[in-house]
């Protein structure tokens, strides 16, 4: 990438307003003798998109399971908006919306069926989760397969459904773990400008492995291997001199080693 093209990225801006909504402290997870992650420190604040990268196996999944309170960790603890994950797991819960990677879908089912069954039993009235419908349809472009079993769709309208599951509640943080996964180009493109426009009042944490929406779409980077952090500062700190985060992707995670 020149220098050229790295003064024109377009993506949401830092604007954070001080407040911590996501915050690692010590966080550690084994499996017997295995070491998935271990002393992971980090904090995001409210209003920023963070790119959670690292190579296969390096613990992103296992990081974003304990934040989201899927899994309880070994040591240290994860806090949503100041509430621990573990000990307050309601509150926490209320304020997070999750995208796992090929996350569970009840084939059976239509995404508007999902969506209305997700949606009571949120407890969201029946006002609201009308509206709520009404968004997410609209600006995860569920349209066409909006009534259609969720078996007959493609991975990509599968990975819409998640997303708008991840927002029917209006959640304050956002944590996607390959969020763009199956997308062909338009869908890409799409989901670009969603999280863009998302960024605009929410806190994201997103992983992915696909470099140029880290470009496009955020502002920071916490990148680790071997289950720590190799890295944590902003996009243009970690393409470095040569403008080039797939190269100093290699250097980083190469030097941990």
């Amino acid at each position: 990438m020149s220098k050229k093209e790295n003064s024109s990225r377009k993506k949401t801006p830092a604007k954070s307003d001080g407040r911590i909504m996501i915050e690692a402290v010590d966080l550690a997870k084994f499996y017997g003798p295995f070491i998935a992650i271990r002393n992971l420190n980090f904090s995001v604040k409210q209003g920023e998109v963070v790119a959670f990268l690292g190579p296969n196996g390096a613990g992103k999944s296992t990081t974003m399971k304990l934040l989201t309170g899927f899994l309880s960790p070994s040591e240290g603890h994860a806090k949503i908006g100041g509430f621990d994950v573990e000990s307050q797991r309601l509150e926490a819960a209320n304020l997070i919306g999750y995208l796992p990677e090929n996350g569970p879908l009840y084939n059976e089912m239509t995404p508007e069926g999902i969506l209305v069954y997700l949606g009571r039993a949120r407890g969201l009235s029946s006002s609201l989760l009308k509206q709520r419908l009404e968004y997410v349809n609209d600006v995860c472009a569920l349209h066409e397969v909006w009534r259609k079993s969720i078996d007959k769709l493609s991975r990509g309208f599968r990975q819409r459904v998640g997303m708008a599951l991840a927002l029917l509640h209006d959640p304050e943080v956002l944590i996607l773990d390959e969020p763009t996964s199956g997308l062909d180009p338009n869908q890409l493109q799409e989901s670009r400008e969603l999280i863009r426009s998302l960024g605009k009042s929410k806190t994201i944490v997103l992983s992915t492995h696909i470099l140029q929406e880290v470009d496009a779409v955020c502002n920071r980077v916490i990148l680790i291997n071997e289950g720590e952090v190799v890295f944590d500062g902003s996009v243009d700190e970690m393409a470095g001199e040569k403008s080039d985060l797939t190269v100093r992707f290699h250097e980083l995670t190469e030097m941990s080693v």
